[in-house]
């Protein structure tokens, strides 16, 4: 298989597992973070070289794998990025942001005579370090094509889903479609938890059932045992929806699921879970079976 040499920016959660599938494959040649300690201790963790500067974590780089929080960093490491660039050089962006921010990370990179895909994944922190990632990439797909070799190392599909920005809104859909699943499977089994079933039995039910999902099978278990280490936090799927809110806005419209889970969300960033995974949505859940609970409290859609 062709080795392309490839850099990653940016070594959270997500970065640092895919850095670390790239290095395993041959293919990392840079990884750097912005924040300099953070990117240490990802280096020691998961046993890859931290490049010392930007400049030289994407010298020479076939494949620029952004991995940051939001769209201004997007948008600051792009400007930074592209004077470095070699000519010809893809950027992937794996970040989740507005499509827009992506139309415009796609113009400055292009100016260098360099490829911007907006890419994100899905997948969770487990995804990133099992290579188990689903890529939805917005871009010219012959970048696509040629990196193939590096992008099959950390993502076991990736689809290209039309112009630069499809990537971003296809991601917005699967932002909206987890905070339903999230909002149904914490509700249901705190509803098992207040009827005294053993979750063990209840959730090797609903697994191989209908109700069956990657959520209910990855994080089940843990949310029974108050276990909210994070694989996806609860500040960044609010970030997301918040761009889903924006797009929905731009359409004229709101979303009941939206709305909802950002009411929620942010009662736990409040209480100071905001680090924790997003099945720590379950902490509200159980709070309407206690006595005296108000149910429009908890779990309605206010305003405030």
């Amino acid at each position: 298989m062709d080795k392309i040499r490839t850099a990653v920016i940016g070594l959270g959660a997500m970065g640092a597992g895919m850095a670390t599938n790239l290095q395993r494959a041959g293919h990392l040649t840079g990884a750097w973070n912005r924040t300099a300690s953070r990117g240490e201790q990802a280096a020691q963790r998961h046993g890859f070289i931290l490049s010392p500067s930007l400049a030289t974590a994407v010298q020479d780089a076939e494949l620029v794998l952004l991995s940051v929080a939001d769209d201004d960093a997007v948008l600051a490491l792009v400007t930074q990025l592209g004077p470095l660039l070699t000519s010809g050089t893809a950027v992937f962006d794996t970040s989740t942001v507005n499509p827009e921010t992506a139309r415009q990370a796609a113009g400055i990179i292009a100016r260098y005579g360099c490829h911007f895909l907006d890419a994100p994944v899905s997948g969770g922190r487990e995804g990133a370090e099992q290579s188990s990632l689903v890529m939805m990439a917005g871009g010219d797909v012959a970048q696509i094509s040629r990196m193939q070799p590096a992008l099959q190392t950390i993502c076991r599909r990736i689809l290209p889903m039309g112009a630069v920005g499809s990537g971003q809104l296809t991601k917005a859909v699967n932002q909206i479609m987890v905070a339903g699943i999230n909002q149904a499977v914490t509700e249901a089994l705190a509803f098992a938890q207040d009827a005294g079933l053993d979750h063990d039995l209840v959730l090797d039910a609903v697994s191989n059932g209908a109700a069956g999902n990657w959520f209910v099978q990855h994080r089940g278990q843990s949310m029974c045992q108050s276990n909210f280490a994070p694989g996806f936090r609860v500040a960044l799927h609010a970030k997301d929806l918040r761009i889903c809110q924006q797009l929905l806005a731009e359409r004229h419209t709101q979303l009941p699921m939206v709305e909802m889970t950002l009411v929620h969300y942010r009662r736990l960033l409040e209480a100071g879970f905001g680090d924790e995974d997003i099945s720590a949505l379950f902490r509200l859940k159980q709070q309407l079976f206690k006595p005296g609970q108000s149910t429009t409290t908890t779990a309605g859609c206010d305003s405030n």
